[in-house]
């Protein structure tokens, strides 16, 4: 099995250039807002953590970042509850799909949370900065300075990829890219 680990900055659109792979993708923010959605326990180990902030069951991701924005150190708390459950997720996801060609992992920490292997293929989703504010400005997530300083600088991500994609947002051009990278890794291989 190969892995591909999908890189990028905020926005850049690495969800959906995951997509086109064709092949099974590992998304965890999807798996994190599941956990936030049905996990009692993670609910509990959250809020006896942060008691001041973690008011309710489903967890709401404004409380959690607010309680990273009034002390940094919250997200480490955070992290030691949230990570070893994705962490699980993940191995059970490359258990049920060891017999695929690829996996492709939308991770947006990747590599600050080295869930990145040695020999996996990365590729870093490039897109114009005009598309990123764009794109940013519809999610209207007034907390994305705080994402962002727990992010990498785009420019070493870039530099650790063994490809690049340009996003464009055009399907056609996204998969065109995508099929010569995926020519190029079995050529390799």
């Amino acid at each position: 099995m190969i892995r591909i680990g999908i890189i990028g900055d905020i926005g850049s659109g690495k969800s959906h250039v995951a997509k086109k792979f064709g092949y099974p993708v590992f998304n965890a923010d999807n798996e994190v807002a599941y956990l936030y959605r049905k996990s009692k326990k993670c609910f509990y180990k959250l809020k006896t953590k942060l008691p001041n902030y973690i008011t309710s069951f489903p967890i709401k991701k404004i409380e959690l970042l607010n309680a990273v924005k009034d002390n940094r150190n919250n997200i480490k708390k955070i992290e030691k509850i949230v990570h070893p459950e994705i962490r699980k997720k993940l191995k059970i996801f490359f258990k049920k799909n060891s017999n695929k060609t690829f996996v492709v992992l939308d991770v947006p920490l990747l590599l600050e949370n080295k869930l990145n292997k040695k020999n996996d293929i990365l590729i870093f989703v490039d897109a114009k900065k005009s598309e990123l504010k764009k794109r940013l400005k519809k999610r209207k997530n007034k907390n994305l300075k705080i994402l962002k300083k727990l992010q990498l600088p785009v420019e070493i991500k870039k530099k650790k990829a063994d490809f690049i994609i340009k996003n464009n947002f055009n399907n056609k051009y996204v998969e065109k890219n995508v099929r010569n990278i995926l020519q190029e890794i079995l050529l390799d291989a």
